[in-house]
């Protein structure tokens, strides 16, 4: 056994600086990734609450923050709302161009393949749902 150095005091200071550096890292990490997880409409969790379904996020070897992500049938909504918040306009009072462009944004994201996904979105385009498919085949 070694004996403790006349300095051991002074590496408890350290130790103590270091967890307060770790957790400081950790406050930077969950801020850089808070934009990534409201942009999804995910849910910022202690690693202690996640669910087996949660995705534990880890910094530095050590378990940083859990994201709860969205149900998929709200996926459709959030993506529709944040379309119309970019646009600045209800969606449905946009012209036929930017109509197009956003239905090809729609497909890009998947919002195709959700059940309801081409009726929900002539609903909010104020189009029907053959508009739908013929801005579809345009894009092609």
């Amino acid at each position: 056994m070694t004996p403790p150095s006349a300095d051991a005091g002074t590496d408890a200071g350290a130790d103590a600086g270091t967890e307060a550096g770790t957790e400081a890292d950790a406050d930077r990490f969950r801020a850089a990734v808070t934009p990534l997880v409201e942009a999804i409409g995910g849910t910022l969790l202690d690693p202690a609450e996640a669910l087996p379904d949660d995705v534990v996020l880890s910094w530095e070897g050590r378990e940083t923050v859990a994201v709860r992500l969205p149900h998929l049938s709200d996926s459709l909504d959030r993506i529709l709302a944040d379309l119309e918040r970019r646009h600045g306009a209800p969606l449905a009072e946009l012209d036929r161009k930017t109509k197009q462009s956003i239905v090809r944004t729609l497909e890009s994201r998947g919002a195709f393949t959700l059940r309801h996904g081409v009726e929900k979105a002539a609903a909010a385009l104020g189009v029907s749902r053959f508009t739908i498919y013929n801005y579809l085949n345009r894009a092609e």
